[in-house]
Order: C-alpha cells, then structure tokens, then sequence
C-alpha cells in the first residue's frame, strides 16, 4: 500500500489530520505532524454500528457468539481501481471560487465469488446470509446495516491536490501500481501474513499467528480485538499467490505492466476541469481552520504540517512525550460532552469526544484517542526546513527568546461553529498575556504578507506557519468576529457529531453553557491552569507536534523549558536567554543550568553508585551479602568452639574483641626495643654499614666456634682441632695486621682502610 500514497507530498498539498490510514501509519516526529496512529488498512465488510444495546446497538459479546458459530473459507480479494472524490463541503472552500477541492481516496477492491463442491452459490454469498442469520439469532441490534458493505479501502480523507495536473498524475500513477497487482492477481488472493499480533493490540491483548484469510472484528479502525480463522487452509495456488511478493518474484510483473486496461474515471481526474492552488490568495482568516480537510498553504510551502504552539489542557493524555499525563486540574471537561448520548446520535468522523478521551467499549465506536483537550493559539507548520518549514530545535529557540507573562485563561461559551464542530470559546482580550503572546508569534515567526515581515535575533523563519507577520491580537478571530486576524482561542470538543434532532442541540449547547457560567463564576478573572507536578506555577505554554503530542513546555516570564522525551532534562533545567544580572541570586535565573547545578548537585557516590548501573548494584549488592554471611558463619563457627559454658554469642564477641586487643598492645611493645638508635648519630653511612657487618661476622665466628665444640663430642678431635685452628689464625692475622697499620703510619692505615671498605 505504500506504493499508492504520496508521502514524499510530490502531488498532494494537505490532507486532515490523521493524513495516510494506510502504507504504515506515521511515526511520533513525523514532519507532516500526523497523528501517530498504526496502518488501519482494512476493507470492511458489515458495518455493526452503535456498541450500546440501549440505543439500538449490539455488544462486542453478540458480535464474538455470531462469528464464533459461523464458518467460512477464505476469501480472496480482487484491486478494482483507485478513485478520489467523497464528501468533504466544509466551510474551508464556501464561496472560494479559487478554493482548491477536498476529497477522500479510495482503493475499490472486490471479493471473488468461489463454489466449493459444486455448490450453485458462492461461498462468500453464502456466508453473509449465515452472517446476518447469526446476527439476528444472538440480538443484535437495528443500528446494524441490513446489507453488506461495498469492499473499499479508505486510504485518506480531506485531501487537497497541488492542482489538477498533480490529482491526474498521481490518479495515473497509483492506478499504475493497481494494474501490477492485477497482473499478479487475476484470480484475486488470500489476505494475510506469516507472522504474529496481539489482539486487541497492546499490553493486554493475546499474541497469536496471523496466517491468511482471517476475518476480524474492528472496534474501530485503529483497534482489532479479535481474529477469525478461516475453516481451512489454503489450497496450493492460493498459498503460490499469497505468498508470492514477499518471496520477490513480483519484479517480472513490474517490468512487463506499462500501461492501464481499466476504467478508473470515478477518480475525478478528467471531468472536474482544470484547476490550481493560488497560494497568493492565502488569507489570515485560513488559520481559522476546519481540522477535517487539508490546509490551503502559503507561498513557497511545500508540505503541510500539524505542529503548533498552544495551552496543554488534558487530564488524561495518553502521549508518550511527558512523564505526567494530567496537564490541568482546573477544569473537568467531562461535564460539557455527552458521554451516555442523550442527545447525541453519532459522530461525522471516526474520532469521538477529543476532551476527556474515548475507551475501548464506546457506544459510538469512535477512535479510542485519549483526552487531547488543549487551546492552540498559533500554528507553525511542518518541522521539514527542505520544504519551506522550520526545524523543532528553532522553534524551541524563538520561544524561549519570547517574554510572555502568566497565560489566563477564561472561557466564554460553548458552541457549533460553521463547519459542524463543537468548540468552546475563550476570551480573547488582545492586551492580556495570551494577547501579547499572540502577537509576539506572528512579528518573529509569521510569513512575509503585504509588505510585512518577520523578524527575530536568531534569522530563521518559516514559510508555512498560517499566520502573517502583520498580524495581531487585536484583529480579532476571522471574519464571523467582524475581524480579519487568527487570534482564535478555541478548543475544540468534537468533529461533526450529530444529534438526533434540533431540540437536542439545543438542548446539549443550553447544559453546557450553564457550567461554563459556573466556571465564569469560579474564575471572573480567569485562571493560569497547570498542576503540582506539571507547570506548578501555572500559565504555561506547549509546543504540539499534533494534538495528541506535547513536546516542549515554556514557563511564563522566561522561567526556562523541558523536554522529557527520550531522557532529556526534567524540568526546569534548560536555560532561557537572555540571563538577568546578579548572577545565580537572582530569583530569574534560579532555572538557569549553571544555577540548577550549584543549588542541586549531586554527591560524589552518588554519581559513582549510578554510573554502576542496574547490573553493577546488582553484582556490588551480591558480594556484599555474600560477604556479610560468610563472615557471620566463621564468627558462629568460631564461637561453638570457643565460647565458654553458657557464655552467650555477645558476650564471646566482646571478649574474643578484647583478646585481641591486648594480643596487638603486647606485639607493639615487644616491637619498641627494636626502634631504639644502635648506633651514634655523626657515625657515617660507611662506618655504620662497616661495622654493622663486622659485628655480623664476629657473631657468626663465635656462633660457629661453639657449633664446633658442641659438635665435637660426636665427630672426634680432628673436626675440633681444624676448628680451634681456623679461629685462632684468623685471630692472629688480624692482630698483626692492627700492628703494622699503627707501625706504618696514618696514609697507609688510612689508604688499608680504604681498601678494607670497598671490600666489604
């Protein structure tokens, strides 16, 4: 599916915000700004519709006991042709002669009809009588279509080609794609895959393998919660073409297939006339956006992009950006939404209620999207500099420039606004903070427009953000405000729900104004939101990569900002600029990095104790109990040996301790004699090393003589004799060499001396 969609934005100019359903999905930072979503590729089949027995629905438990009871074989499925068109008529193009057309792109796909045992209806017939006879029998309900669906893959809605030229090349391109597969095809083939999934997905669903032809049950089209497996396997051909791409023999197809043998004029490629986006007709009003179309984009903008500045305003947001999921306790806006559809019937869209989020068992079967609730206040566009846009790191280094005080709050009324969305408006006073926020955005990062230009100490700009450089709070919000600026404060609470009669909507807009009044009340001169954990102070602004996505937080009065995603810092540790004077003292620059360091430095085996890591505590904390118990066994060892009759283990601690204290003093003592000087201090190093060996050698003689004479009485006479004259020998030779060094004289005694020192 990857091959039919135009991620590279080389034909299409925007789509809504969920961008390609198919091809799979968009990533966290994506350039677009798409919401994160998986690939919800699907063709469907029957549409099971409310999920509330109450109102006519059918529970997820009917849907599992009919499916559960029917069998099938499995189906093969054949790609028509892929078309544009659908019905898009939002406020977006009213009264535009140069508005460039919405539209959705579908892939037409139909199920091949198989006769197992020369059966005279087919099988895929035969299964959706046994369908809806199964359906019937278990109680379901009327919201449940009475016919099948007509197989199609929805691949995107709200699109917006560049021009006409681009929507033909892209229809001819894709259909192209779709001609390959016919070729590989032409009996159709078995939906399916060789690997494993969780169903429902996450954490809590239960892994299984794929394999082909199953059947499913979608609670939505992001959320399978069940497989079916067909009634048997596939027969030899159908497992040569299921399998037939991914084992890379599709090249021949690609290379022989040059053209197009099928009708595909449902595409709107050549009846709509020729048409084109006149960039240059870009308005300020456009900021004022109906979010289920693309967006119509300014001069010299190549790709559209969700990214925005705004007030984070969720309770229970489900991204993974933030290390809390609760961005305000000031407002619940559970109580302005419908939630057991009392006078809602259904939703215009696949999302749902997008304050307060959606679970898993909503009547509506809407997108189980978590609470998005928040307040954008400037749209800047895609993060892709390649394509007119600017980067994420510059647009966290203009905010952090930006002085903006305490962001307050105040909402003004709930209401439907043209495109059928319901929104609740806010106080728009363009001298108060938000005011002066608004209107610092667009002088530093609005587009050039009429002669006015943006402008900020850093030189980066963008070409895409929908908002002018000329424009300020005080122009108001679009044209139904008799003004002609962006400055729209709005959150809105649901895509195009609609109710079941005009009495009804009235009657939901009546009760939810009434507790806005109550806020009106609680708050008369509005409120700065946050929480203990999350901006405690108060009044601070986000960077959304897309609604679902906070990424960056700005404290107010250049307080400093976070990232948390992927470990970066915790808040508030990255520096605003510019500094104040007084250094660190300064409660300014109490966030500062280098401040942030000298008040919360961590200790040295601290940081030692973490560089370890998980497995090195692991390992230090096992060699110490190891430690600990070994020397605990010798010391009880040591102590049943020891210890005397009824001494306790302490008391033979204290006294094995003491024994041993007086074991080291009496070592200490014995030891002290030897430290005492042998010898006079002027003696030099020579006489001291001479003497010391000649006394060595005059014990070792007198040892040795007695050695002899003791030894004598067991060897005989001879062994004494040689001994005694040995010893009196080197007696006398040593007298007669003293006499003759005193006859000599004083040089010769001196120079023998010499002599007798360098030989020892």
């Amino acid at each position: 599916m990857e091959n039919i969609i135009d991620r590279k934005y080389e034909y299409v100019m925007s789509m809504d915000e969920d961008g390609w359903l198919v091809g799979g999905g968009y990533k966290t930072f994506d350039f677009s700004g798409k919401m994160p979503y998986i690939d919800s590729s699907h063709t469907e089949l029957l549409r099971i519709g409310s999920m509330d027995p109450d109102h006519g629905g059918t529970t997820i438990s009917q849907v599992y006991a009919a499916m559960e009871s029917l069998t099938f074989t499995p189906f093969s499925i054949y790609p028509e042709y892929l078309k544009g068109g659908g019905g898009h008529h939002s406020g977006d193009n009213n009264d535009e002669e140069e508005a460039v057309p919405a539209g959705d792109v579908t892939l037409i796909v139909s199920v091949i009809e198989t006769y197992e045992d020369g059966d005279s209806e087919s099988s895929y017939e035969t299964f959706l009588d046994n369908l809806f006879s199964a359906m019937d029998a278990v109680g379901g309900g009327p919201c449940m279509d009475d016919h099948d669906t007509d197989p199609h893959v929805s691949m995107s809605r709200g699109v917006k080609f560049k021009s006409s030229w681009h929507q033909q090349q892209y229809m001819y391109n894709a259909n192209l794609e779709v001609a390959v597969w016919q070729s590989m095809y032409p009996k159709g083939v078995p939906i399916g895959s060789s690997g494993y999934a969780s169903f429902p997905p996450g954490r809590g669903g239960v892994r299984q393998y794929v394999s082909y032809g199953n059947l499913y049950f979608f609670f939505d089209r992001a959320n399978i919660t069940k497989a079916f497996g067909p009634s048997r396997d596939l027969t030899e051909n159908e497992q040569y073409y299921a399998t037939l791409f991914k084992t890379g023999d599709a090249e021949s197809y690609y290379a022989a297939t040059t053209s197009i043998n099928f009708d595909y004029s449902g595409s709107r490629d050549d009846n709509d006339g020729d048409w084109e986006h006149n960039a240059y007709a870009w308005k300020a009003t456009m900021a004022k956006h109906d979010m289920t179309e693309g967006w119509d984009l300014p001069p010299n903008c190549e790709q559209e992009g969700e990214t925005f500045f705004g007030i984070p305003l969720s309770r229970k947001s489900d991204s993974n950006l933030q290390s809390t999921s609760t961005f305000q306790e000031q407002f619940d806006f559970e109580n302005i939404i419908d939630r057991n559809y009392t006078y809602l019937k259904e939703f215009g869209t696949n999302h749902g209620w997008l304050v307060s989020g959606e679970e898993i068992g909503n009547s509506a079967g809407s997108i189980v999207d978590k609470d998005t609730a928040h307040i954008p206040v400037f749209y800047i566009g895609t993060t892709n500099p390649n394509m007119g846009g600017m980067s994420l790191s510059d647009m966290i280094k203009i905010a952090k420039h930006i002085d903006f005080g305490k962001l307050y709050i105040k909402p003004a009324f709930l209401f439907i606004d043209d495109d059928g969305h319901v929104k609740l408006q806010f106080e728009a006073d363009a001298a108060s903070a938000l005011g002066y926020l608004y209107s610092a955005l667009c002088k530093e990062l609005g587009i050039e427009w009429n002669y006015n230009k943006p402008s900020n100490n850093l030189g980066v700009y963008t070409n895409c953000a929908m908002h002018s450089a000329g424009d300020r709070a005080k122009y108001g919000c679009g044209p139904e405000n008799d003004n002609s600026g962006g400055f729209c404060p709005q959150m809105t609470v649901a895509y195009s729900p609609k109710f079941q009669s005009e009495d009804t909507a009235a009657a939901f807009l009546a009760r939810g104004n009434n507790y806005v009044d109550y806020w009106r009340g609680l708050y008369p001169n509005g409120v700065a939101v946050g929480t203990s954990s999350f901006c405690p102070d108060g009044g601070c602004l986000g960077l959304f990569m897309n609604r679902y996505d906070l990424y960056n937080v700005f404290k107010p009065d250049l307080g400093g900002s976070w990232v948390e995603y992927g470990g970066m810092s915790s808040p508030p540790t990255y520096s605003p600029a510019p500094t104040w004077t007084g250094g660190c003292d300064e409660p300014h620059n109490v966030h500062l990095d280098i401040c942030f360091r000298k008040r919360i430095k961590p200790k040295a085996p601290a940081i030692a104790w973490d560089s370890l890591g998980s497995v090195g505590q692991f390992s230090v904390f096992l060699l110490t109990f190891m430690a600990v118990t070994l020397s605990v066994s010798i010391f009880l060892a040591r102590a049943r040996k020891k210890r005397k009759k009824g001494e306790s283990y302490v008391a033979f601690f204290i006294r094995d301790m003491n024994r041993k204290r007086k074991k080291k003093k009496k070592k200490k003592k014995g030891m002290s004699d030897l430290e005492e000087s042998m010898l006079d201090g002027d003696m030099s190093r020579k006489s001291k090393r001479s003497a010391s060996r000649s006394k060595s050698r005059t014990s070792r003689s007198r040892s040795q003589s007695k050695s002899s004479k003791s030894r004598s009485n067991t060897t005989g006479g001879v062994r004494a004799s040689r001994s005694r004259s040995r010893h009196a020998s080197r007696r006398k030779r040593s007298a007669s060499g003293s006499r003759r060094g005193v006859e000599g004289g004083g040089s010769k005694a001196e120079a023998e001396k010499d002599v007798r020192q360098q030989l020892v």
